[in-house]
């Protein structure tokens, strides 16, 4: 059963629960650290898009496999969890969904990623701790200010009805990570739009790679299929590992934190 107690012993969090803005940015940097993004189990590639239908998580079910038995996840089971978390810790949490950049330079379809939206003190938070990245480790405002995490610079900047969510690492350009529309979703909405999700073309996503990612104090480390990046304090290094015993020993620092 879902149990906020030992959510937050996973997340290694023992302060005040009072709803805040230091809360919020420390339990999502907290997730990012604790629990990996890993679609391991996601990323058959016959199943299509068929992965992108199942938002609708049983919390309590998804609980014991990622908090309890202590698997990564995806975006829909990752910010499932943490929208309850944060829901039962008096937080107002909304749904959002984003369109992610895809290895062309496009963006995927309207719902692909779901995450979260924290109204707080008058003021509207992207929260996201399901997304491969890099990405952002605490929450952002919705403003058109630049902001400033751990070395990267992150904007919404508006297009065509969207706000894309751009990002720039030290000593590069701004880069897109993902689009949305600012408007709240409700779960049901993916099914009802299963035809524009399944006729999206399968060969421009990344269906069918295994990705894996999960951040540390200043930075955060994604693998997709053999590409390596690591971010640290917003320094960048990418390399393609051709080692099979590095590829193996990366995994393993991603999945296994305390390993």
């Amino acid at each position: 059963m879902f149990d906020v107690d030992l959510y937050l012993r996973k997340l290694g969090y023992t302060g005040s629960r009072e709803p805040s803005l230091a809360l919020l940015n420390e339990l999502q940097k907290r997730h990012m650290m604790a629990i990996p993004f890993d679609n391991s189990l996601n990323a058959d590639a016959e199943r299509g898009f068929d992965v992108l239908l199942e938002v609708d998580i049983d919390d309590d079910t998804v609980f014991r496999a990622v908090i309890e038995g202590g698997r990564g996840g995806v975006c829909y089971e990752l910010n499932g969890l943490f929208r309850r978390l944060l829901t039962e810790l008096g937080f107002e949490v909304k749904v959002l969904a984003a369109a992610v950049i895809q290895v062309n330079g496009t963006f995927g379809p309207e719902l692909e990623h779901i995450f979260n939206c924290v109204e707080l003190d008058g003021e509207r938070y992207l929260v996201d701790v399901g997304l491969a990245g890099p990405s952002y480790l605490e929450p952002l405002r919705i403003t058109d200010e630049i902001q400033e995490q751990h070395g990267c610079q992150y904007r919404l900047v508006e297009e065509d009805g969207y706000q894309v969510l751009q990002r720039r690492a030290k000593g590069g350009d701004w880069s897109a990570s993902y689009r949305f529309k600012d408007q709240y979703r409700e779960i049901s909405d993916w099914q009802k739009l299963v035809p524009d999700i399944a006729n999206f073309p399968l060969e421009q996503v990344l269906i069918g790679t295994r990705i894996h990612s999960r951040a540390f104090d200043n930075g955060q480390m994604v693998l997709i299929g053999k590409r390596y990046l690591r971010v640290e304090d917003g320094v960048e290094e990418i390399k393609v590992l051709t080692s099979p015993s590095t590829f193996k020993q990366v995994v393993r620092q991603i999945l296994t934190p305390d390993a």
